[in-house]
């Protein structure tokens, strides 16, 4: 999974997207998962960084990326994969 180049993203957590004008605000969290991705890590690294940092178990961090990747998804974030 890739970012979109046109994301625009501050180190506040503020992310517009510029296709649409649309704009999120994300937390701390949310902010390093989407820098993670954007560096294109994949889903293992991003959860062992994540786990390792903070006090959360695998399982908990991976039912919330899921969450999270569902949400970026849904406001199209991502670069079209083709196969």
């Amino acid at each position: 999974m890739k970012i979109r180049n046109n994301i625009a993203i501050s180190d506040n957590g503020f992310v517009f997207d510029s296709n649409n004008g649309e704009s999120f605000t994300l937390n701390k969290i949310g902010l390093e998962i989407l820098q993670l991705l954007k560096d294109q890590l994949t889903e293992d690294e991003i959860t062992a960084k994540i786990t390792e940092k903070y006090d959360v178990d695998t399982t908990t961090f991976e039912q919330n990326y899921f969450d999270f990747i569902g949400m970026l998804r849904h406001h199209n974030l991502f670069e079209k994969e083709t196969f």
